[in-house]
């Protein structure tokens, strides 16, 4: 089990928080309106935030009052494979302003927006015959509008410019084995630091939907390394633990000693919130909240919320049926989703079991006090 203790946070508070976003196409919809749920409510918080980063000093004071608060501003790590991948980058690259370049509404509306065009779907007998020809030569989809819309928006940014630390796994078909794009090994190996549309295409690639991705970087020495890039959710569908171990490593790169003297497991300074899209269909995905949630069992529940939803069916657990209306539907079923009473796995059984009487939409709204309680707690270590 992954052993987690002594963990530090890098913006000096009291916990690291982590934000962990499954993968699963369209179904992106879904984690997106809960973000949007959860950045509204940060916004509210941050209100109250006023009067005291009046009394910060301005070089050390960050404009986080009202609308301008952002979900960078208050994970420490966001993490996040395939469409996930993409909503982590989208909440974490910087515009021109150093400030992230989507606001979590924004990203609802991206996929509203583009998927119909990054997954068009087929017209008459003619385009299914062609469709279905083309699933058996190749992928689906030929990936050129994703990668375009991509490419646009994210430009030449790359990982390290990242305004948190962010973890997006993606699968090397090459190699055989998992890349893991983190911020912390982009801070140490300059092979590493690729470009986020790179990164994003790739973790994005769905076996027999959307092409392969292949790339290559170089360091400052000249060294070359290259990439042949399918979806993360080949390795790890459900992030979340991909994104621990990168803190564990972080936490002992810097503080190696330290580290190897700890002999428990102390998750008391981890707050982790993680998103499904569909638990269904995503065995891998329920091994690791099954992890987790062990590892966090008895009085630190409350520092792990895993919100999915398990009764998809038909177009909405599809992950590439773009219609307005499987998409309009899939919006509906974030808001459901957030009134549903928060659920849990069983560690026995395996089951998600609810838990109380409190829904997804409560516990989101004392999970983003907490993270605004952190985030002061931060700023003031900060002066």
């Amino acid at each position: 089990m992954t052993n987690m203790s002594q963990i530090q946070s890098p913006t000096c508070g009291n916990l690291v928080t982590v934000l962990s976003i499954d993968g699963g196409g369209i179904r992106g919809i879904i984690p997106a309106t809960i973000l949007t749920f959860l950045e509204e409510k940060l916004q509210t918080n941050a209100l109250f935030f006023h009067s005291f980063l009046e009394s910060v000093p301005k070089a050390k004071r960050k404009k986080l009052d009202g609308e301008d608060a952002r979900l960078a501003d208050y994970f420490d790590v966001i993490s996040g494979t395939s469409t996930g991948g993409l909503v982590t980058a989208m909440l974490t690259a910087p515009n021109e302003k150093n400030r992230p370049l989507f606001a979590a509404k924004d990203i609802l509306s991206f996929y509203m927006d583009h998927s119909p065009k990054i997954f068009p779907q087929p017209r008459g007998a003619i385009a299914g015959a062609i469709e279905s020809i083309r699933r058996i030569l190749g992928p689906k989809y030929n990936g050129e509008y994703i990668r375009h819309i991509i490419k646009e928006r994210l430009g030449c940014l790359k990982l390290h410019q990242a305004l948190t630390n962010v973890v997006i796994p993606t699968f090397d078909i090459k190699q055989l084995q998992p890349t893991i794009f983190s911020s912390y090994k982009a801070k140490t190996d300059e092979l590493m630091d690729a470009q986020l549309s790179d990164i994003c295409i790739s973790t994005s690639a769905a076996p027999t939907y959307l092409p392969a991705h292949y790339f290559k970087t170089k360091n400052h020495n000249g060294e070359v390394r290259e990439f042949n890039l399918i979806d993360g959710g080949i390795a790890a569908n459900n992030p979340a633990l991909v994104a621990l171990g990168e803190v564990r490593k972080e936490n002992f790169r810097r503080d190696p000693e330290s580290f190897l003297s700890t002999k428990y497991i102390d998750c008391s300074k981890l707050l982790v919130l993680s998103l499904g899209t569909d638990a269904f269909t995503h065995a891998s995905s329920d091994m690791v909240d099954i992890h987790i949630s062990a590892v966090f069992e008895g009085n630190l529940e409350s520092n792990y919320l895993r919100i999915q939803d398990d009764t998809l069916d038909g177009s909405l657990s599809s992950v590439d049926i773009s219609t307005k209306e499987n998409l309009e539907n899939l919006v509906k079923a974030g808001e459901k989703l957030l009134k549903k009473p928060v659920s849990r796995v069983n560690l026995e059984t395996g089951d998600y079991e609810i838990v109380g009487k409190e829904s997804n939409e409560e516990a989101l709204t004392e999970f983003a006090k907490k993270l605004s309680q952190e985030r002061k707690k931060k700023i003031l270590r900060s002066v």
